[in-house]
């Protein structure tokens, strides 16, 4: 089956992983989720405003957070991006500063839904 017609590699959470990192503790896989669907949605806004105002300091700062919450929730493609977005921050490097949030953007498309979905499974 090619990548294009196999669900699981389209899948922005590594599921698996996530479930053993919190040791099979659905209880707390839940409220990880549900603090990220509060926080996520106020640091995506900071970083947009902050990549329209070239904050780079912003973009820095909001960055690193977005970057820890996606790779605690195993999002690996999305933390990575959030990273490259940080250490642009950091480097004060504005050239490729909207492509970086439009890759950011792409790699969290969807994923609120596919948490939510795997969620329902969960309480299930």
């Amino acid at each position: 089956m090619n990548q294009a017609n196999n669900p699981i590699s389209r899948l922005a959470v590594n599921f698996p992983e996530l479930l053993e990192r919190v040791e099979n503790d659905r209880e707390l896989l839940c409220d990880l989720i549900g603090i990220f669907r509060e926080e996520f949605p106020r640091l995506q806004q900071s970083l947009q405003g902050a990549v329209a105002r070239e904050d780079m300091k912003q973009v820095e700062v909001t960055g690193h957070s977005l970057k820890g919450m996606l790779f605690n929730l195993c999002v690996t493609r999305a933390g990575r991006a959030a990273s490259r977005l940080e250490q642009m921050g950091r480097e004060r490097e504005r050239s490729g500063l909207r492509e970086a949030l439009a890759a950011f953007e792409h790699e969290v498309a969807g994923l609120v839904p596919e948490l939510d979905a795997y969620m329902a499974e969960v309480r299930q």
